[in-house]
């Protein structure tokens, strides 16, 4: 078979569990400590994964007092880390988070377009807008702002920092030595924007990026994030929990495009999904047993607690049954969903709240190589994913698992690379390069 599908690792610290930093073998201590980012980096791309990705907030922000038992409190700016991690690899892709609600189009810009020359064409940003009012009052602002008009902000924000990356065009730089000429001038474009939200004159100081713009990432799922997504995302991670919600989904997302004049192989549909493998299934599944055995109650209250809004749990029995809700502003759709799962499993507080510290919220795949790789080529070949987001439940042990029994059944099968493609990330992503508007331009107009 041709179709490949596409493979990004998401690599925090310990792990994706929410009590991984507990494990034995986890690496917990190694929060700032290069060698471990290089160990996942290099272990990654020894599988062949298309990238790593990193989430990234701009708080402490639990959504629940845990009293200091979770561990992603603190961690690297991704960019930083990653610009070093791109000196000790030659082809995984490195995608970044960055927000459009705290961050400005020009630094932006320029911090990516580094990444990618840095990288020699392998960063990608992963447009988020921000969502709880912890980061708000670190920028000088009481409450986050509203939904609607946070991605009204990222609509603008995306157009500028493109319209920056083509400030230059590719051949821009003469560099010539005889007549004194650095660069042509009539391929230099300031945007001189003006806009709702920003005014943006001048041009990046840094030329255009090695892919033309770093590969476009978003995770929403919001309907204004679906349709910022439509628009202007290459790849779209998201979080489904079965084959015929992940279709609605892709079917949904995909439809959107050609709205936007775009077709469907220009978007990378990735959900995200944690695999706890083994030789046996009854290994895999006690993998899985001794993570849940170490979540502490009050930090799996605050989990609870940060998806509901702040609703306090823990004056009811945590193995008793699943209450009903105070409606709390603004998450109610989300506080439902929890609802819904425990009603629908029959969950205590505690059974829901193991439930959900698995991949926090992720698809969760137990099972043997050839049991995991079933269930992806399933989502794969029936219109659910083009790719998958892949979340080791313990680092770096979980990843080692993955890419020495997943990979090698994904290969067998014909599903996956047997090496890099290309050099860049968009290269193997299988995305177009964009070319420069203003050199599209030139030649419309000279052929018109």
């Amino acid at each position: 078979m041709s179709k490949k599908l596409r493979l990004g690792a998401f690599l925090p610290g310990a792990g994706q569990h929410l009590a991984a930093w507990r494990h034995p073998d986890a690496a917990s201590d190694t929060v700032f400590d290069f060698e471990h980012y290089k160990r996942l980096a290099q272990t990654a791309e020894r599988g062949l994964f298309d990238a790593y990705f990193l989430a990234d907030g701009l708080s402490i922000n639990f959504g629940g007092d845990d009293a200091g038992r979770r561990d992603r409190s603190t961690y690297f700016e991704p960019v930083t880390l990653f610009s070093a991690l791109s000196t000790v690899t030659k082809h995984i892709g490195f995608i970044a988070t960055a927000s459009t609600s705290y961050e400005d189009p020009y630094l932006l810009a320029r911090k990516f377009a580094s990444l990618d020359h840095l990288s020699a064409g392998r960063a990608g940003w992963n447009v988020v807008t921000s969502t709880d009012d912890a980061t708000a009052r670190n920028f000088s602002r009481p409450q986050q702002a509203a939904a609607a008009e946070r991605y009204d902000r990222a609509e603008e924000f995306v157009d500028v920092v493109t319209e920056l990356w083509d400030s230059w065009e590719d051949d821009a730089f003469t560099r010539d030595k005889a007549s004194g000429q650095f660069f042509d001038p009539a391929k230099l474009h300031p945007p001189h924007h003006k806009g709702k939200h920003f005014q943006v004159d001048g041009a990046l100081n840094v030329s255009r990026p090695p892919q033309g713009y770093p590969v476009i990432v978003q995770a929403g799922q919001s309907e204004p994030g679906l349709n910022l997504a439509a628009r202007t995302a290459e790849v779209v991670f998201t979080a489904q929990q079965s084959l015929e919600d992940a279709q609605a989904f892709y079917r949904d997302l995909k439809g959107r495009l050609s709205k936007f004049g775009r077709t469907a192989d220009q978007l990378k549909i990735m959900p995200g999904v944690s695999v706890y493998v083994a030789p046996t299934e009854a290994e895999a599944q006690a993998k899985l047993q001794q993570l849940n055995d170490l979540i502490h109650p009050q930090a799996g209250l605050a989990l609870l607690a940060g998806l509901s809004g702040g609703v306090d749990l823990s004056a009811y029995p945590l193995d008793g049954p699943f209450p009903e809700l105070p409606k709390t502003v603004g998450w109610v759709s989300r506080q439902q969903m929890m609802v819904d799962i425990a009603r629908k499993h029959g969950f205590s507080i505690r059974q829901l709240y193991q439930w959900v510290a698995t991949a926090r919220g992720h698809w969760t795949i137990v099972g043997t190589p050839a049991q995991v790789v079933d269930q992806l080529q399933a989502w794969f070949e029936n219109e659910a994913a083009d790719g998958f987001n892949i979340l080791p439940p313990v680092l770096p042990g979980s990843l080692d698992d993955f890419v020495d029994l997943v990979i090698p059944e994904l290969q067998r099968r014909g599903l996956f690379r047997t090496e890099y493609e290309g050099k860049t990330l968009r290269e193997n992503l299988g995305l177009a390069r964009p070319e420069n508007r203003h050199a599209v331009r030139e030649r419309e107009r000279k052929v018109a």
